[in-house]
């Protein structure tokens, strides 16, 4: 679907690592090349004619993702420089300044490394603790399980939407209306599920939320934290410097901004945001229910054919996402990727970047597919030729 957008695809390549970071369309590179080509000024700083339209070009990306996620208001968008900045602010500049000692802050072994090493550190430093939503036996989180691991001292819950090894969609939404009874923050990292399917943060009603331009069509470099509008006036920057301020005639007399200006210190990855903008616009032509629909099937055709293969374990066979995490028996899941990459075809091996799954996978790398819209059933069949003999990974691996 729409493959001739993509000037990656002209290669001789295979592409099945969008978990890792998506292709991006012509229109997306083109748009930071006029940038630079035609308006490369400073944001929020010039009184002239090509500064003034970096504002409109910076600031219309902004209420492109406040209309993109559902928010109420553009006062609710900083960009950051990803999903893991966004979630280090989010942890950082708010939670930092909230959970006390015995506070319970909920995760899952799960989550990838953005989700987890702030919320460590932060728990070191405060004398918070981790505690570990038990998953279902599909690696699945459900309802039930977070109720029951809700004690009177849990003050936040941070998941990933979709999880970026076994691709589980969490159900959100539900999760939350009964954590806001209780008093408890939510807090989604959407990195895996923002490019892949319809959100809505108001209908939700999830307080943060964190994501990168460059798993959605967009640039890297680029992301996005999400807050309610009045959770963000108490979000203490985590950086101080240029535009973020009204004046600091000395260390008593700092006056900041008002959100969002005054937490996107500096000058901002201009080309990049901008960038995220013509994605955002792409992918509403296409329609992210159409995306969502389409990744579905194409796992389905994926799966069917994968278990046939007797040497081939997946890890994650019941998920809906267009993950899906798999090893051949007896061979090193990096090997097998090398053996992939000698056939062109792009696959991520490893523990991607999700270290505690080993504790409830029991297996410390896999294999990864993650699916895109611009993927084929006939980019799936050269796959499953190239693992279906195992005596052939084991010969040219070497």
């Amino acid at each position: 679907m729409h493959r001739e957008d993509f000037p990656m695809l002209n290669q001789d390549i295979i592409y099945l690592d969008n978990g890792a970071t998506s292709l991006k369309p012509k229109s997306v590179i083109a748009k930071q090349v006029d940038y630079y080509e035609n308006y490369s000024a400073n944001a929020h700083r010039g009184d002239y004619d090509i500064s003034y339209k970096v504002d409109l070009e910076y600031e219309n990306t902004r209420d492109l993702v406040r209309d993109f996620i559902g928010a109420k208001r553009k006062e609710e968008i900083v960009f950051t420089s990803g999903t893991t900045d966004s979630l280090n602010l989010i942890v950082n500049g708010f939670f930092a300044n909230l959970l006390e000692a015995g506070d319970e802050i909920l995760i899952t072994k799960m989550e990838h490394a953005s989700n987890v090493m702030p919320w460590f550190r932060i728990a070191g430093e405060t004398g918070a603790v981790i505690k570990y939503i038990p998953l279902d036996d599909n690696y699945f989180v459900t309802l039930e399980n977070v109720k029951a691991s809700i004690t009177p001292k849990t003050k936040v819950i941070s998941l990933a939407e979709i999880t970026n090894v076994v691709g589980d969609i969490r159900p959100i939404k539900e999760i939350t209306k009964y954590a806001h009874e209780k008093d408890i923050f939510v807090v989604v990292d959407g990195a895996q599920s923002v490019p892949h399917k319809k959100i809505n943060v108001t209908d939700s009603d999830i307080d943060f939320l964190a994501f990168s331009a460059h798993k959605m069509l967009g640039p890297t470099g680029v992301g996005v934290m999400y807050a309610k509008y009045e959770l963000m006036q108490n979000i203490e920057p985590v950086n101080l410097g240029g535009g973020m301020n009204e004046s600091f005639d000395s260390p008593e007399k700092m006056v900041l901004k008002e959100v969002p200006t005054r937490l996107e210190a500096g000058t901002p990855n201009i080309a990049g945001v901008i960038g995220l903008g013509e994605a955002i616009k792409y992918l509403n032509k296409i329609g992210m229910e159409n995306i969502e629909k389409y990744e579905k099937n194409l796992r389905n055709y994926f799966i069917e054919k994968l278990v046939s293969i007797p040497h081939i374990d997946i890890l994650n066979l019941e998920s809906d996402s267009g993950i899906v995490a798999f090893n051949v028996d007896g061979i090193f899941a990096e090997d097998v990727a090398y053996y992939l990459n000698k056939y062109n075809i792009c696959v991520r091996a490893g523990n991607h970047c999700a270290k505690l799954t080993k504790d409830i996978l029991g297996v410390t790398n896999s294999i990864r597919v993650s699916l895109y819209f611009y993927n084929t059933e006939s980019e799936i069949d050269n796959l499953i030729e190239l693992l279906k003999d195992k005596d052939k990974i084991m010969k040219e691996m070497i």
